[in-house]
């Protein structure tokens, strides 16, 4: 089945039915969560069912979930009573399917302004109880209080050092670049990766196995192989790279990196299928499943980069996740019309719409509201 709209600027567009199956198994040779957003009711509330369903899209495909991180709009639109809110759900329907599940431990339940390192401390504290009584995993979320309050990398050995010694292994690091979050800028005590980098090794080394991996989310893949080389036996490197993943999934002779990606919930059909190709040796089939998407992944993420989340919930939208294309705090309108078109153009190609015929109406639906002809 193949479906044509005509966009503007483009011309006709074909939209083919995916061979992709309709659900995967967990991959076996790489550890992989995608990092799931939230949907909204056009009234600005959580549109809780078709939240969960998407999850539940992304289990069925073989992914963990990474959730409340900052593609679900932490920080950005997300508050924190509603994050706890989405972790015990989606945790509770985790246990319920046996399916994996990560979610964020951050400090947003602070106020904005200058904050003490001991209150940064509990604040962690009381969101790894959170979320580690939910029956979750915990990744210890960069914190913008954190940021704003640390001197310089002593300050994040010893809140990091408190935090650790507290939480219930295994555990999770994140390390969001400012691309993501410009308020991160100079996280861990240095503005250069280099130091930063240093900072995190002892971190890891001195959490006595605590940590059982990095989530790097800083678009440079050089630097991001630099740390995973680095990574002491166990440790896994999730790569954060929403530019570079096809790559850094695949590895080197020198090995690879697993996968926590926002990107993961934009092209979760095709990225499935070449992750399954590549559990079974098919190196081929994995670069060519996986390749289109790259681009695509590009556009979503492009600069101002924390606005991707706008490219996910579009994508959600179009293949019949969720009834509207409304996200929190009206985020959606941070992306042009113009960038949309481009999205929905290259996920025809990349073969992430998977009911063309459903993707066209909704997409002639959206130029007609926008007024673009």
């Amino acid at each position: 089945m193949t479906a044509e709209i005509v966009l503007p600027g483009t011309g006709r567009c074909p939209v083919s039915c995916p061979d992709w199956d309709r659900s995967y198994p967990p991959p076996t040779r790489r550890s992989v969560y995608a990092a799931a957003h939230v949907a909204a009711s056009p009234d600005g509330r959580i549109d809780w069912d078709a939240t969960l369903r998407f999850r539940e899209f992304l289990w069925r495909y073989g992914f963990g979930v990474a959730e409340a991180m900052d593609t679900a709009q932490r920080g950005m639109g997300l508050s924190f009573e509603s994050a706890a809110e989405l972790i015990r759900r989606s945790a509770a329907r985790a246990s319920e399917l046996g399916a994996a599940i990560v979610s964020g431990a951050g400090t947003d339940q602070l106020e904005p302004g200058q904050h003490s390192l001991s209150a940064i401390i509990d604040a962690y504290a009381e969101q790894l109880e959170l979320v580690q009584s939910a029956g979750s995993q915990a990744i210890v979320m960069a914190s913008r209080a954190l940021a704003a309050a640390a001197a310089g990398s002593d300050d994040y050995q010893e809140v990091y050092r408190q935090v650790l010694t507290a939480a219930k292994p295994p555990v999770l690091l994140h390390w969001l670049g400012d691309a993501f979050d410009p308020a991160l800028r100079g996280y861990w005590g240095s503005t250069e990766f280099g130091p930063a980098a240093r900072t995190v090794m002892e971190i890891i080394e001195r959490a006595e196995g605590k940590v059982a991996g990095i989530k790097l989310s800083v678009l440079d893949a050089k630097a991001e192989i630099a740390l995973r080389r680095r990574l002491p036996a166990g440790v896994r490197l999730y790569t954060g790279d929403d530019f570079h993943y096809a790559e850094l999934i695949k590895g080197d002779a020198y090995g690879h990196s697993d996968a926590l990606l926002g990107a993961f919930a934009a092209v979760t059909a095709p990225a499935a299928a070449a992750l399954h190709a590549l559990d079974a040796g098919d190196v081929a089939g994995y670069d060519a499943a996986i390749g289109p998407t790259v681009e695509l992944s590009r556009l979503v993420f492009t600069a101002p980069t924390q606005y991707y989340k706008v490219g996910v919930a579009f994508l959600a939208w179009l293949n019949g996740l969720q009834p509207h294309f409304s996200m929190l705090g009206g985020l959606e309108s941070r992306r042009p019309a113009g960038h949309l078109v481009g999205v929905f153009e290259l996920a025809a190609e990349a073969k992430a719409l998977l009911d063309p015929e459903l993707a066209v109406v909704r997409m002639s639906d959206f130029l007609a509201r926008q007024g673009v002809r």
